[in-house]
């Protein structure tokens, strides 16, 4: 069947990457009898990058299909490239949960890299999924490792493996095991309590660093004491809402909104405000960048970009959050009476020197700290 004119909406991931590669049509070809035989609303497609295996599908004849893709962008991609087909009405977009997988006779899955992320999906899928389910899990061989079909056989059965075609190749699980599948979804999300910053992390799987806290992100908070005063600030890219958590906690007075344009970080940033009793000041929201909040109105904002868009190296998602940063910080005032320039605190990777872009597209930009791996910069708006 003929991909070729799907789309990456929008366009930040970086060069080099396409909407449908040789591990989605591989997916496709090994799923082609059961997709034949699949009844309307029990095939599932999970972690779809812009729509290749939904589509495909459909094209196939599948309707009812039930679609959660943990990137937002990656719904609107599969949305546009749906209707530029003509196939918008063929799914429906669903959250990671028991309504997503109940009752599907067949699941079309990308591997994540994450072990942690594709224990949790095997979980859902074999807690609530039909018992005659078949799991169709397919990637890049580059990215697939022998452990993966050690998580899968902690919930199902039988894995079989298939002949490998163009650098990829499909796991096959069948043969759900819905009690060791309960038993896993409880551990979910995990948690870990970090006494020497007094914070609790939660994290789902696949989200960065986990519920432990990387070492970019401590190296952040370590220059917390040196923050402009605020009333409000935003954990942009949060992850699993750490920094977030953390600024709640240093100021009782103070409003955190973290978005993610993940939906696993969105939920477990969330749940690690909860867990260190933030909650009530810590507003989550599943978002591409800061689209949610208005031009000219926040007065701080830390990032910790991610540098990869998959296995990708690529400074078009960081650039792509610095220009967020750029039109939402607030404006300089014009006289000593006025509030002062919106402030976006940065730790990177030193290796990135990502220091002329944030001059470039956001501001003035000094250094406030540095060692052997991490900067941490403050860029105010000009």
């Amino acid at each position: 069947m003929d991909l070729t004119a799907l789309r990456r909406f929008p366009d930040v991931d970086g060069p080099g990457l396409t909407a449908v590669d040789a591990a989605d049509r591989l997916l496709l070809d090994e799923a082609a009898g059961a997709l034949r035989t699949t009844p309307p609303g029990r095939l599932v497609v999970i972690d779809d990058a812009y729509g290749a295996l939904t589509l495909g599908a459909a094209r196939c004849g599948a309707r009812g299909i039930r679609v959660h893709q943990d990137l937002l962008t990656g719904e609107r991609a599969l949305a546009a490239n749906a209707a530029a087909l003509a196939l918008s009405d063929a799914f429906d977009s669903l959250p990671l949960s028991a309504e997503l997988v109940a009752g599907a006779t067949t699941v079309l899955l990308r591997l994540p890299r994450s072990l942690d992320r594709l224990a949790e999906v095997a979980a859902w899928i074999a807690a609530h999924a039909d018992p005659s389910v078949r799991v169709f899990a397919g990637g890049r061989i580059k990215h697939m490792s022998v452990s993966m079909n050690d998580v899968l056989r902690t919930v199902f059965d039988t894995v079989d493996v298939t002949h490998a075609r163009q650098k990829s190749r499909v796991l096959i699980a069948s043969g759900p095991d819905p009690a060791a599948a309960a038993a896993a979804l409880v551990r979910w999300p995990r948690t870990e309590t970090h006494d020497d910053v007094g914070l609790t992390v939660a994290a789902h799987g696949g989200v960065f660093a986990g519920a432990a806290l990387d070492i970019g992100t401590r190296f952040l908070l370590a220059q917390s004491a040196a923050l402009p005063p605020a009333a409000t600030a935003v954990d942009l890219a949060c992850g699993s809402g750490a920094v977030a958590a953390a600024l709640a906690r240093r100021d009782p007075a103070l409003r955190v909104t973290a978005t993610d344009r993940s939906a696993a970080a969105a939920a477990s940033a969330l749940a690690t405000a909860e867990a260190n009793g933030v909650a009530d000041r810590v507003v989550v929201v599943q978002a591409d960048g800061l689209e949610t909040l208005p031009d000219d109105s926040q007065e701080l904002i830390l990032l910790n970009p991610p540098f990869h868009s998959d296995a990708a190296l690529s400074t078009g998602i960081a650039e792509h959050l610095f220009a967020e940063a750029a039109r939402t910080l607030r404006s300089p005032g014009g006289s000593s009476d006025e509030p002062s320039a919106g402030e976006l605190w940065c730790v990177w990777n030193s290796h990135l020197r990502y220091r002329p872009a944030l001059e470039r597209i956001v501001g003035p930009t000094r250094q406030i700290a540095r060692n052997r791996k991490f900067t941490v910069t403050a860029s105010r708006r000009r």
